[in-house]
């Protein structure tokens, strides 16, 4: 059929066909998982050939290069966040003052400091201060509930917190506030600072958990350090360039937005606490403070290019997306809206390999699905079967990563940081290495790059948070009247995707409008916002396959407009 298939893919095909019948022709015993369907320029190809990504980037550790950078530049700003500008020497000293009182507490590498404190150059003087100190840093969005903050200080190991007067009160009482902005102005008692190692953790970040909790994810020094020197080496920011901050610091594309603009001596641009939220607000910052870069997840992208103020953000020359699926729509109208001054760039990664492992730039009219790229400096990347075994490009398959820049592993739990971080069978140094096991679901193109597929579990993103349904569901579950609950994804009205608690009423009937409230106001007590359903729906029995599972196709739409 020369009309679907091209004579060089049939060869290869028939010489993986070939290859089979030669495996279990000869072994009659051997196990179907270890029949090897790939050619020996395939397997080198997908193992090495697309993982050639070995490089000298990173020059030091992140705050001291930033420190670097102060003593170069010390009236140069970084920081401007309305009215508010920053020098870089001025960050430096006040950062370096609450270091040395954190560190007069006791903080050190392998300890952990909350944050607690709305996004401005508090926050930022705040973080920098920690990581001064060889601390990681655990951020703590001042909005959460706080049975949550308190779990995740405690999960964390934090004994200390850097936190504004309004948020000190909310700490656990085991949890020693430090009042950010009350330090004395001059140099103070010192503790002895300790620098970090690349081992070091540098911040713990909280994500969802399927178990019901969510789980910590502590990402080293020098895995963050890789990350950033591989964005300056794609991108090459200049000094004097500006770069948004808009992302909530619970989420961790904020680190880059934090951190390189820093690095390299260019203006992180602040927007207001809730501003990140508002497409018109953001595309006015945009266009008033000059903006070369911005972050967007792809559904605040589209809304972003819907208000008219987008187009006259003339100053922006590079948009990065991460967080969700970047569909076709929206790279054509990027095209459209902004022209062909400002690039469009598709990045992908997990919290637990430093942000992000792949990427790639994305222009109209590329045809087909847009892809995820190719690996990072210092990353490998392997599509495999579930026998950890590679699978041939355009076939789909686990995406699991490798390289310098994987998380240590998940705060206090060894166990689970076990399952989901495994022994690399393709270490070039032959032993040693691990394997991330992303869950998510993936294919190589032809070119050596990679498609995003969806996932293989129930894992969801909502606005670029990782949500685990199942922890959603189990706080609904907990809720006083509630016998069962399952929580799902689903599109509203607008395309956009919103989380749909169902509840089935302990001992039947009752006021369904009542329950769906109460259930609502359960979770927002216990759950971050956006893991809060948008719509709850009593029902008197959730459906079940005939195999006793969750039924998802069966439970109804909501009505998303009443909820």
């Amino acid at each position: 059929a020369a009309e679907v298939f091209e004579r060089g893919s049939v060869g290869v095909l028939a010489g993986r066909v070939g290859r089979v019948l030669e495996a279990v022709t000869g072994d009659g015993g051997r196990r179907v998982s270890q029949v090897g369907v790939l050619g020996a320029g395939e397997r080198d190809q997908l193992l090495a050939g697309w993982n050639d990504t070995a490089a000298e980037l990173a020059p030091g550790l992140v705050p001291e290069l930033i420190a670097g950078q102060a003593g170069r530049t010390p009236d140069a700003v970084a920081v401007a966040c309305g009215a508010e500008q920053v020098s870089y020497g001025e960050l430096e000293a006040r950062a370096g003052r609450l270091a040395e009182c954190l560190a007069g507490l006791g903080a050190g590498p392998e300890s952990v400091v909350g944050v607690c404190l709305p996004r401005g150059t508090e926050m930022i003087t705040a973080l920098l201060g920690v990581w001064k100190a060889g601390a990681a840093y655990l951020p703590v969005d001042p909005d959460l509930p706080a049975g949550r903050v308190s779990y995740m200080l405690a999960d964390a190991g934090a004994v200390l917190a850097v936190a504004s007067a309004a948020c000190a009160p909310v700490l656990p009482g085991e949890v020693t506030a430090v009042v950010a902005g009350d330090l004395p102005a001059g140099g103070g008692r010192a503790g002895r600072r300790a620098r970090p190692r690349p081992g070091n953790p540098a911040y713990v970040m909280y994500t969802s958990g399927s178990t019901g909790a969510p789980k910590g994810v502590a990402v080293p020094h020098g895995g963050i350090a890789n990350r950033l020197a591989w964005m300056q080496d794609w991108f090459g920011l200049r000094p004097g360039e500006r770069v948004l901050h808009k992302t909530p610091f619970g989420f961790d594309v904020s680190v880059w937005e934090l951190f390189w603009p820093l690095v390299q001596g260019a203006v992180m641009v602040v927007t207001a606490p809730g501003g990140h939220r508002d497409p018109e607000y953001v595309a006015g910052l945009i266009r008033d403070e000059r903006v070369g870069t911005a972050h967007f997840v792809p559904s605040m992208l589209e809304a972003f290019l819907a208000v008219p103020q987008a187009a006259g953000c003339d100053w922006l020359r590079r948009v990065v997306c991460s967080g969700e699926a970047l569909g076709a729509g929206a790279r054509d109208r990027f095209a459209a809206v902004l022209g062909e001054g400002a690039g469009l760039f598709n990045l992908y990664g997990p919290t637990e390999a430093s942000v992000d492992v792949t990427g790639c730039r994305v222009r109209a009219g590329d045809g087909g699905a847009v892809t995820i790229g190719r690996p990072v400096a210092n990353t490998r990347v392997f599509v495999l079967d579930e026998w950890l075994g590679p699978v041939p490009a355009g076939v789909a398959g686990e995406l699991y990563l490798a390289g310098a820049q994987l998380a240590r592993g998940y705060a206090g739990r060894a166990g689970l940081t076990a399952e989901r971080f495994v022994a690399d069978p393709f270490d070039p140094a032959c032993g040693g290495g691990r394997l991330y096991r992303t869950g998510d679901v993936v294919r190589w193109t032809p070119g050596g790059e990679l498609v995003f597929l969806g996932r293989a579990d129930e894992q969801v993103k909502i606005r670029g948070f990782r949500v685990e349904p199942g922890e959603a569901a189990a706080v609904l579950a907990a809720c006083p009247g509630v016998a069962q609950a399952a929580v799902i994804a689903r599109p509203d009205a607008a395309g956009d995707r919103q989380l749909v608690g169902y509840v089935v009423p302990a001992g039947g009937g009752g006021d369904a409008g009542g329950l769906a409230g109460a259930v609502r106001e359960f979770a927002a007590s216990r759950l971050p916002e956006y893991m809060v359903p948008a719509a709850v729906v009593v029902l008197g029995g959730l459906p079940l396959t005939p195999n006793g599972k969750l039924d998802r196709k069966a439970l109804p739409a909501p009505d998303f407009e009443a909820a």
